[in-house]
């Protein structure tokens, strides 16, 4: 593969991750919830075995609305299409016994339909005098009836083994009957930030300083990916207290995480100590921003090795270090949405990085889609990913964008915005 690169020694954002993917091994550890206890207890869980239907959903014929079940052919041989109430049904509370041939029962929306009826009229299209239900309009074998199992059959796969549970699942689940599912025992994430200049919020600043932030919305992404996070907090500039971090880290933790000290400047420590308690796949990518990531393995556990500047932390989090975390989870692979949109605004790029603009995507009043930059694009610009709703993703070999032109966009999903 022709390297386009400037410079020969930055890995390529996809030969990056394929490579990262390619080592690591999921977890096989698995625990059985309960449902029932407690408040959506599996939300967010990875389903370790397929879940099969043992019912039919739903589990009877039932009627689709309020009116009048029957026998279609009661009614065809009716002169006056008019048949005599025989009996209600309800929801919980099914009529007990049989229509014959000249009647109808009262029937609600959900009810079981009664045994020798096929068919329901809504009550609007009907007049009633005492007993004597008269139907206004032909009606058709079967019309306004729920089938047994016409949802679920019994034995069909519902979900798939590695599927992440959300609200919609957990009622899938609820509404088969079944209380214990096997799910993936959540794995462990250390969460590191390093550096002298770090504060923590509340506390005041002196000269050189600023507020450590990366941790903050780093733990917020792993809390929704449902990991145990460790927070071993800011970690000073100096050898012996990040290789004791990291010691911990590796002893306690599935994952290491840090963010900052993996550049090439003389208080860059991190990339150091971790080539001494472990191996370093790579660290330098054709990014941007994120140019210089580390990943690679340590005694007890793998490590992504996140920059410091918070843009650039977020973006690599989120376009690396989280396919893997998926991956480690035993988990089916994220499934972005990309497509191509114009763009409102012209856009400076230089070839030989793939970029991650934040760009806020919108329609137009015609309903056409269309992307805009944020503005400033700098590494430490964290409120561009505020204001933004989408990544603008322009290819390594790509040069400068003009206004009008077509650009792949990725909006943010749920790890990034509320949505």
């Amino acid at each position: 593969m022709k390297d386009i690169c400037a410079n020969p020694q930055l890995l390529s954002f996809n030969d990056a991750l394929s490579l990262l993917l390619n080592n690591l091994t999921p977890t096989e550890k698995t625990i059985k919830i309960d449902i029932t206890q407690g408040i959506a207890p599996a939300l967010n869980y990875v389903l370790a075995k397929n879940i099969v239907s043992p019912v039919a959903v739903p589990p009877h014929n039932n009627s689709a609305m309020d009116g009048y079940a029957f026998a279609l052919n009661s009614l065809t041989n009716s002169h006056n299409k008019t048949l005599t109430l025989a009996g209600k049904s309800f929801a919980g509370e099914p009529f007990k016994g049989t229509c014959n041939a000249g009647e109808c029962i009262r029937i609600m929306t959900g009810a079981k339909l009664p045994e020798g009826c096929d068919t329901v009229e809504m009550q609007e299209n009907t007049q009633a005098a005492g007993l004597q239900i008269t139907f206004n309009e032909d009606k058709r074998l079967g019309q306004n009836i729920r089938n047994a199992g016409e949802d679920i059959t019994i034995g069909q796969q519902v979900l798939k083994r590695g599927q992440r549970l959300s609200a919609v699942e957990l009622g899938l689940i609820a509404s088969l009957g079944i209380a214990n599912i096997d799910v993936y025992q959540p794995i462990k994430v250390a969460l590191i930030a390093t550096g002298d200049e770090l504060k923590t919020p509340g506390n005041a600043l002196t000269e050189g300083d600023i507020y450590e932030s990366n941790r903050y919305f780093l733990s917020a992404m792993l809390q929704k990916l449902n990991v145990e996070v460790i927070d071993f907090g800011i970690i000073s500039d100096d050898t012996n207290n990040i290789q004791q971090a990291f010691e911990a880290a590796d002893e306690q933790a599935d994952v290491v995480i840090s963010s900052g000290g993996v550049s090439v400047g003389e208080a860059d420590f991190t990339k150091e100590v971790l080539e001494s308690l472990g191996s370093v796949s790579f660290w330098k990518l054709a990014m941007k921003p994120g140019k210089p990531f580390a990943f690679g393995k340590l005694k007890n556990s793998v490590f992504f090795g996140l920059p410091g500047n918070p843009v650039s932390a977020l973006v690599t989090m989120y376009q690396l270090a989280v396919p893997g975390l998926v991956k480690l989870q035993n988990a089916l692979p994220r499934k972005k949405l990309s497509f191509k949109v114009k763009t409102l605004s012209a856009l400076r790029k230089a070839p030989g990085r793939q970029d991650f603009q934040r760009g806020i995507l919108s329609t137009t009043e015609t309903g056409e889609l269309m992307v805009e930059t944020t503005g400033a694009q700098g590494s430490g610009i964290l409120s561009s990913i505020g204001q933004a709703n989408c990544f603008i993703v322009l290819p390594q070999e790509q040069g400068r964008v003009s206004e009008g032109e077509l650009v792949t966009v990725e909006p943010f999903d749920e790890l990034i915005q509320l949505t």
